[in-house]
């Protein structure tokens, strides 16, 4: 299995699996279509959000992929650099799972975090994701709230 970081270059793939896995993940049906605003935002993110995203690879088929999104907020005493990142989009396809692809994934991110300065890494996790998270070392985190602004 090899990770490699995703470019311009693979955005239709990028959008195949991204959408695959919305469906995937929200148990919709896999007829299932997206408004056109989530559609086009989401290309846009992946071809100029400040983000990486990878693919693993087995051959020439993507077994999985996953976004480490980065965020730059004022600095504190416990992130000096202001630098965190959101991980998101971590998904494996069916036949790949649970052969060690969204570990490769999340530890190549969380790698690549280290390189740019990131202090800390959140997430949201799906019920089946939280024993992966937790072996990595993620925590739960009671500290926040957050509001929904969406109409």
């Amino acid at each position: 299995m090899i990770i490699k970081k995703t470019n311009a270059a693979d955005i239709e793939a990028l959008m195949d699996i991204r959408l695959e896995m919305l469906k995937v993940v929200n148990n919709l049906d896999e007829n299932a279509t997206f408004e056109n605003e989530l559609i086009e935002k989401s290309r846009e993110y992946f071809l100029k959000g400040d983000q990486t995203t990878v693919f693993a690879m087995e051959d020439d088929k993507i077994a999985g992929c996953a976004t480490l999104s980065y965020i730059t907020i004022m600095p504190t005493f416990s992130h000096p650099t202001g630098k965190r990142a959101h991980l998101m989009n971590v998904y494996t396809r069916k036949e790949f799972r649970r052969q060690g692809v969204g570990r490769l994934m999340i530890q190549f991110l969380m790698d690549e975090a280290q390189k740019r300065g990131v202090t800390e890494i959140s997430l949201d996790a799906t019920e089946m994701g939280h024993p992966l998270y937790k072996s990595l070392g993620f925590n739960e985190n009671n500290e926040g709230m957050t509001i929904s602004l969406k109409k």
